[in-house]
C-alpha cells in the first residue's frame, strides 16, 4: 500500500470540507471543523482556497451560541457547470446543470425512427450545442442510457431499444469534447439524481430508486454510494420473473417484471383487452391507445383501465418485496412515467408489499413517488461528476486548454 503524500492528504481534506459545504445550505467554519474532525486552522486555509477558486462564498453572519458570531459559507452554484444526458426511448435530452441541480440550458432531440448510427449522431449534436453555450466552465459529462452498461469502461453493453451492443461511448466523447465522461444505466442515474438533489436523504444513507418507463430498472444507493454489483448489473429488476408462464420479454424469458409493470406492458394489456370490454371509455382502435389516453381513462374511473394499472402495481410490489427481503433498505422512491397514476397505483404497490413481505420489514419501509421528475436522469447523470470533487478545481488552465 502506498503511503499517502502531503498532496493526497490535502486533496482528501479539501474534498471533506467541500462536501460538508455542499451538504448544507449555510454553515460556519467551526461547524465544518466539528463535522470533519479537522482543525480550525486547516478548515480556514481550505475555505480560503475555495473562495479564491470561486466555489464558495461568505453569505452572512450566523447566530452565536457563545463567543463570536460565525461567518456563514455557502456553495456558489454557478461557479461550475455539469452536462447531463438522458438517452430516452423516444427522445434524447441534454442539459447544462449548475452545482445545485438547477438546469440552465436544455436541448431535446426526437429519435423516433432513427437507426443506431443516427441515434449516436444525435448524442453528438446535443453535446455540440451544449458545449457551444455561454455557460462555462464545464467540468464533465454524465450520460444516463437504457440497457446494461459497463461503467468502469464507459461501454454500453446492450441497449435493445437503441440497437447498441458493446458500444464504446465514454472514450470517443471524452476525446472530442476534452471533458471527463461517465456513462451509467439510466435507472442508476435516476437514483443518483434523487439522492443528490432530492430531499430527506442524509449523506451516508441507503436508498432504492425504481425507474418505471418503457422498461423497469432500479438504482441502489448503499451508504451514500451507488452500488453497481460485480458486473455492473445491480438493479436489473425488470428482467426478474414475477409471473410464471407469462408473456415473452425482449430478454428472451417469460413473465419478467417489465412485461407486467412497465408503461409498455400497460399499453399492450389495454390494447389486448379493450375490445372485450364494451363499457371501457378507451377507443376501440387498439393501435390508437396511448399512455395519455390510458391516464385520462384511469382518472375518470374506467374499470378496465383501473384493473390493468392496479395489477401492474401489484406485480411491482412483488418485486419490491424481494428487494426489501434481500437488502432491507427502508426507503424506496418511484420515478418515471408510471408515477402518473398516483396514489391508487401507489396504494396497490404498498398493499402487495404488505402481503408479501415479512411484516416487520414491510412496516419499516416507506415507498413514495419521487419529486425530481421530469429531469431526474439528467440531474443524476450530471451529479455523477460531483462524486469526484477534484474536477472542480484548477479549472482555469484546463478550461482554456479544453474548451476553446
Amino acid at each position: 500500500m502506498k503511503k499517502a503524500t502531503r498532496q493526497h492528504t490535502k486533496d482528501h481534506n479539501t474534498n471533506l470540507v467541500l462536501k460538508t459545504i455542499f451538504d448544507n445550505e449555510r454553515i460556519g467554519r467551526a461547524e465544518i471543523a466539528r463535522i470533519t474532525s479537522l482543525t480550525r486552522t486547516t478548515v480556514s486555509d481550505i475555505v480560503a482556497d475555495l473562495i479564491t477558486e470561486g466555489l464558495v462564498k461568505e453569505v452572512g453572519i450566523g447566530s452565536s451560541i457563545g463567543g463570536k458570531s460565525p461567518i456563514l459559507l455557502s456553495l456558489e452554484p454557478d461557479s461550475r457547470y455539469l452536462v447531463g444526458l438522458d438517452l430516452g426511448r423516444k427522445k434524447f435530452s441534454g442539459a447544462i446543470v449548475n452545482l445545485r441541480g438547477e438546469i440552465r440550458y436544455k436541448v431535446d432531440h426526437d429519435i423516433q425512427g432513427l437507426d443506431s448510427e443516427a441515434a449516436l449522431a444525435a448524442v453528438y449534436a446535443i453535446l455540440d450545442e451544449l458545449t457551444r453555450s455561454t455557460y462555462k466552465p464545464l467540468v464533465g459529462i454524465g450520460v444516463g442510457t437504457p440497457g446494461l452498461v459497463n461503467t468502469s469502461e464507459g461501454v454500453v453493453v446492450n441497449a435493445v431499444n437503441l440497437d447498441w451492443k458493446n458500444l464504446q461511448l465514454a472514450r470517443p466523447l471524452q476525446e472530442k469534447y476534452h471533458l471527463p465522461v461517465l456513462v451509467f444505466n439510466d435507472s442508476q442515474a435516476a437514483a443518483i439524481g434523487e439522492f443528490t438533489f432530492g430531499e430527506g436523504h442524509p449523506p451516508e444513507s441507503n436508498l432504492i430508486v425504481i425507474n418505471l418507463q418503457y422498461g423497469v430498472g432500479a438504482g441502489i444507493i448503499l451508504n451514500g454510494n451507488l452500488f453497481h454489483g460485480d458486473g455492473g448489473g445491480a438493479g436489473e429488476i425488470g428482467h426478474v420473473v414475477v409471473q410464471e408462464g407469462g408473456l415473452p420479454c425482449r430478454c428472451g424469458n417469460l413473465g419478467c417484471l417489465e412485461t407486467v409493470a412497465s408503461t409498455q406492458a400497460v399499453i399492450q394489456r389495454a390494447q389486448m383487452l379493450v375490445n372485450q370490454n364494451a363499457s371501457s371509455s378507451l377507443t376501440k382502435n387498439a393501435q390508437e391507445i396511448t399512455l395519455d389516453l390510458i391516464g385520462q381513462a384511469f382518472d375518470s374511473g374506467d374499470p378496465l383501465v383501473r384493473q390493468i394499472v392496479l395489477q401492474a402495481g401489484h406485480y411491482l410490489g412483488l418485486a419490491i418485496s424481494n428487494m426489501i427481503g434481500s437488502l432491507n433498505i427502508n426507503r424506496i422512491i418511484l420515478v418515471g412515467d408510471m408515477t402518473r397514476f398516483g396514489k391508487p397505483w401507489l396504494e396497490a404497490i404498498r398493499m402487495s408489499v404488505h402481503h408479501n413481505t415479512l411484516s416487520r420489514l414491510a412496516e419499516e419501509t416507506t415507498i413514495e413517488i419521487g419529486k425530481s421528475e421530469p429531469d431526474g436522469i439528467i440531474l443524476g447523470a450530471s451529479a455523477l461528476i460531483l462524486k469526484n470533487y477534484s474536477l472542480l478545481f484548477n479549472h482555469r488552465s484546463r478550461s482554456a486548454e479544453m474548451q476553446e
